[in-house]
């Protein structure tokens, strides 16, 4: 398992220690800073790691039929009552995400036709 994940199982236990409160939002700027911080350091990404910041995105899009230019944990945000009930859907979904048959991803840019394609098909 990668540093990434094993910290996100520590986040999920307890919260409070690394977020002040278990919140989506913060959990989305909490990893946006670590991703930060060891790319300033040099330290190379896991594949599992690069998986999850290349590829959580569009799969939650499609997971969740939901297609805008959002960040992921508004689109979380948008599914539930609050931000601690977006949190812990988060878990849930980043299971569903590691999980996932990885044959089935679609290339963000195949999500859907371009007016090019779909001019041709017509």
């Amino acid at each position: 398992m990668s540093a990434l994940f094993n910290l996100l199982e520590k986040i999920k236990t307890n919260p409070g220690l690394y977020l002040g409160i278990a919140s989506i939002s913060n959990l989305r700027m909490f990893i946006l800073g670590y991703r930060f911080s060891r790319s300033e350091l040099g330290i190379t990404n896991t594949e599992t790691e690069s998986d999850f910041y290349k590829n959580f995105q569009t799969w939650l899009q499609n997971r969740l039929s939901i297609h805008t230019v959002n960040a992921w944990d508004k689109i979380i945000l948008l599914t539930c009552i609050d931000e601690k009930a977006a949190f812990d859907y988060f878990f849930q979904l980043l299971d569903e995400f590691i999980q996932r048959d990885k044959s089935q991803d679609i290339e963000p840019n195949l999500a859907e036709p371009s007016s090019k394609n779909s001019q041709k098909a017509a």
